[in-house]
C-alpha cells in the first residue's frame, strides 16, 4: 500500500528493503527542494517490530544516498519522533511502523519538519519521485555522517509535563494499568506516569515487537487489560498500539469505554467558550455534544492526522484528533499522541474527583458500528457515486468519500488510506439503527456489483 499515509506492506513479500530505500531517497530528494537545503536533517525512529532494524537501515541508506543528515533516535513512539524532529530543528522525520497492523506488516511513515505527515499534494509529489525513480543521488563528497540521539523519551516527557497540572495529578494518587503491547510506547508511558506520581501496573512494557494479542486496541483484544484493572483496583486502564499514537481507555470497573472516548475526555477538560476543535468525518458525534456544552465549535476534516492538524492550525484549535483513539494536543505536537492522552485523562480525573465511569455516564451515548469490504485499490468511485446519489436528499459531505448526516444518526463510506478496503462507519442512538445503516449501504454495494458483473 502506497498513499498519503506512507508505505506499508508485508515483510518479505510486498515490502522489500530495496523499495523502502528508494522511497526514502525520494523523500530526501523532495525535502531538499521543499526545505531549500542541500543537506536536510532527518530524524529516524522505529517501533519495536523484529523487522524494524532491517527497514531502518534501508531508510538510512536511502536518505544518506541523496545527501541527508540522518539522526537515529532508536525505538520511539511516532509522536516521540515528531517531537524530536522539532526538538532537533530537523527538516523531516521518518518512522518505521505499520501502526496497528499485526507483526507480519511493517511500513514507512513520513513526517515534515513540523511533525505532520505530508498532506495529499505533497505526498503525491513524493510518490511520483519514487515511482519514477527520480531521486538525484549525491556524490561521495556530499555524503553526510549519521548521528544518534537517545533522549527522545525524556524530551517527550518534558513537553507533556509543561502543559498539565502535575501537582493536581500527584495529589490525586491515581493508579492505572497500561498495556503497551510490547510496542514502542512503553518507556515513554512509564517515564510519564512515574513523573506524575501515578502508580502503574504495566503489561507488556518491553519493546520486543512480539505482540501478545492482536495489537489494534479494540475491545476484543483487551480482555486482559480489563481484568487487570479490576484485579488491581485501578482508576483506569490505558492501551497503546505498537507505535503509541493511539490510546484506548478502560474505566475503573474494567469496562472498555473505547477509542471514541479518548478525544472526548481530553476535549472535555480543555474546551471552553469560544474555543475550537477539529475531528475527522469518522469521529463520533460525542465531540460535537461536548463542544456545544462548552460553547466551542467543531470543524470536520477528511480522515488523516495531517488534515486534522491543518484544520487545527487554520482555526486556532488546541486539542483535536480522530475517534480511533488519536488525540492531537498542539502545545506538544501536531500528531496523535497516546502519551499526552494519558496525561490529559489523568488530569481530568484528578480535577473532577469522580470515577471515570461516572464521567463517561455524563456524556451523551451513541452506538457506532464499523464494517469493511475488500476492494481492488482505486475502484471505490462507483460506490461513492451511488452513495451520494442515494442519499442526496440528506446532508451529504464529500470531503472524504461520502458522509451522510441525519438529526439522530450518520454514516460514512470511504476507501481506506492504508489497506485495500472500503470502510463503512455508522453511528446512531441505538446499535440496531447503526447496524441498519451499515446493512443498507452493504446492500447497495452488493446490488451495484451485481449489476456490473
Amino acid at each position: 500500500m502506497l498513499g498519503i499515509s506512507g508505505l506499508r506492506g508485508l515483510v518479505g513479500r510486498s515490502l522489500k528493503p530495496d523499495l523502502v530505500c528508494r522511497y526514502a531517497a525520494a523523500f530526501g530528494h523532495w525535502l531538499k527542494t521543499a526545505r531549500n537545503t542541500d543537506a536536510p536533517a532527518v530524524v529516524l525512529g522505529r517501533d519495536s517490530r523484529p523487522s524494524g532494524v532491517m527497514y531502518e537501515n534501508a531508510v538510512a541508506a536511502g536518505l544518506t544516498s541523496v545527501g541527508c543528515r540522518v539522526i537515529r533516535v532508536g525505538i520511539l513512539s511516532t509522536p516521540g519522533v515528531a517531537i524530536m524532529a522539532d526538538h532537533r530543528g530537523a527538516d523531516g522525520g521518518v518512522v518505521i511502523t505499520a501502526s496497528h497492523n499485526p507483526k507480519p506488516w511493517n511500513g514507512v511513515k513520513l513526517l515534515r519538519h513540523d511533525g505532520v505527515a505530508p498532506p495529499p499534494d505533497e505526498a503525491r509529489a513524493i510518490i511520483k519521485l519514487f515511482e519514477d525513480d527520480a531521486a538525484q543521488h549525491a556524490d561521495v563528497d556530499a555524503l553526510r555522517p549519521e548521528e544518534s540521539d537517545g533522549t527522545g523519551a525524556q524530551v517527550h516527557l518534558d513537553r507533556v509535563a509543561q502543559v498539565v497540572d502535575v501537582a493536581a495529578i500527584r495529589a490525586a494518587k491515581l493508579k492505572v494499568v497500561v498495556d503497551s503491547v510490547h510496542g514502542a510506547g512503553g518507556a515513554e508511558a512509564a517515564q510519564l506516569l512515574d513523573h506524575l506520581g501515578v502508580e502503574r501496573v504495566h503489561l507488556y512494557a518491553e519493546p520486543t515487537g512480539h505482540f501478545p494479542h492482536v495489537p489494534e486496541p479494540l475491545k476484543e483484544n483487551l480482555t486482559q487489560l480489563c481484568d487487570a484493572v479490576r484485579q488491581h483496583g485501578a482508576h483506569a486502564g490505558f492501551a497503546q498500539d505498537p507505535d503509541a499514537d493511539r490510546l484506548a481507555i478502560v474505566d475503573e470497573q474494567g469496562a472498555y469505554i473505547g477509542e471514541e472516548y479518548t478525544l472526548v475526555l481530553c476535549a472535555m477538560a480543555q474546551l471552553s467558550t469560544g474555543d475550537t476543535t477539529a475531528a475527522n468525518l469518522s469521529t463520533s458525534r460525542m465531540i460535537d455534544d461536548v463542544a456545544a456544552a462548552a460553547g466551542a465549535a467543531v470543524f470536520r476534516t477528511p480522515v488523516g492526522e495531517a488534515n486534522v492538524a491543518a484544520a487545527m492550525r487554520a482555526h486556532g484549535a488546541t486539542v483535536g484528533g480522530e475517534g480511533g483513539g488519536g488525540v492531537i494536543y498542539r502545545p506538544i505536537s501536531q500528531v496523535r499522541d497516546s502519551i499526552v492522552g494519558m496525561a490529559l485523562v489523568c488530569e481530568l480525573l484528578a480535577k473532577r474527583g469522580r470515577a471515570l465511569s461516572a464521567v463517561v455516564a455524563g456524556t451523551p451515548r451513541y452506538a457506532m458500528v464499523k464494517d469493511k469490504i475488500a476492494i481492488v485499490p482505486g475502484s471505490a468511485g462507483p460506490t461513492l457515486a451511488w452513495a451520494a446519489k442515494h442519499y442526496a436528499d440528506q446532508k451529504v459531505d464529500v470531503q472524504d468519500g461520502v458522509r451522510v448526516d441525519w438529526a439522530d444518526r450518520w454514516v460514512h463510506v470511504r476507501p481506506s488510506n492504508t489497506e485495500p478496503l472500503l470502510r463503512i462507519i455508522a453511528e446512531a442512538t441505538s446499535e440496531a439503527d447503526a447496524r441498519a445503516l451499515v446493512n443498507e449501504v452493504r446492500a447497495g454495494i452488493a446490488s451495484l456489483r451485481s449489476a456490473s458483473s
